[in-house]
């Protein structure tokens, strides 16, 4: 028998379910069936992905597990999977904090803890991070990826967080929800029926929770603090306007492979770190 027929036999099943990527998929689920099969039958755990991923469900949730920024990150059923377009919010915040001396780091929003990681694995230990989530499914994952490199806090936003970071906070990074409540229903399947609707729904504008998010970060940063959020490229305009209206001096980054829209927001007594530039 040809040694790649089991693959081949895998994604046409996948590419008959509608998988666009359905060779780079057959690859990585049988990749992920090998790693499991170490002491239980392969066949069945490799059956099981399979079914599971052309019945609709993301491949990350299939695997267990999504790339970012060069790590394997755990996520779970009801947790955020992690987009490759938010590298750049995490490779714009490395930029800001490699600069610095025993920075401080607050992510909002953080999901799996995917950015925070991210973050953590470029830029030392000297770094005092916090990650915070409302959802207990969230929670439970990012303390799961992040162990000892944060500190995970369940709560709405800086309302999670100890005052004694007020004023002191350098870099807080959000990749809130900023998908206008209409557009929910046109998300590809995989996001609209699995992934819970409050890590998506931006409200009206799409910027209800990014709204809040700019309107208390100023009383959290340190002078010359710097919020990073990600947003579209449609609404960037508005966040920019957001910012400035709170003494942040904006500025809008993109990026095209994969596209992404990040705002950068300074605070006033700016020592110049944040000029340095984001590398992926």
């Amino acid at each position: 028998m040809h040694r790649n027929l089991p693959e081949e036999l895998l994604a046409a099943r996948l590419r008959a379910s509608g998988c666009v990527f359905a060779e780079e998929e057959a690859s990585l689920l049988l990749a992920e069936a090998v790693k499991r099969s170490a002491e239980t039958a392969g066949s069945k755990n490799l059956e099981q992905m399979v079914l599971r991923r052309c019945a609709g469900f993301p491949l990350e949730q299939v695997l267990g597990w999504a790339e970012f920024y060069g790590l394997r990150i755990t996520v779970s059923a009801g947790v955020f999977i992690p987009r490759r377009r938010t590298e750049l919010l995490a490779a714009h915040a490395v930029a800001l904090i490699s600069a610095l001396t025993n920075p401080v780091l607050v992510e909002l929003c953080c999901g799996s803890g995917a950015v925070s990681l991210a973050i953590a694995s470029r830029t030392g230990h000297s770094l005092e991070a916090y990650a915070v989530d409302i959802h207990p499914a969230a929670i439970e994952c990012a303390r799961s990826n992040l162990g000892n490199r944060a500190t995970v806090l369940a709560g709405d936003l800086f309302s999670a967080l100890p005052q004694t970071l007020l004023g002191r906070v350098d870099v807080v990074v959000a990749n809130a929800p900023y998908v206008p409540t209409s557009k929910l229903d046109t998300l590809p399947p995989e996001a609209r029926d699995h992934e819970p609707a409050i890590t998506l729904d931006g409200g009206a504008d799409g910027v209800t929770v990014l709204r809040r998010i700019i309107s208390a970060a100023p009383a959290w940063l340190r002078p010359g603090g710097s919020l990073v959020v990600e947003c579209s490229r449609e609404q960037s305009a508005t966040v920019a306007q957001l910012m400035a209206a709170q003494d942040l001096r904006p500025e809008i980054i993109t990026s095209e492979g994969p596209e992404a829209t990040i705002a950068v927001g300074r605070g006033p007594a700016d020592t110049g770190v944040g000029t340095a530039q984001a590398q992926i």
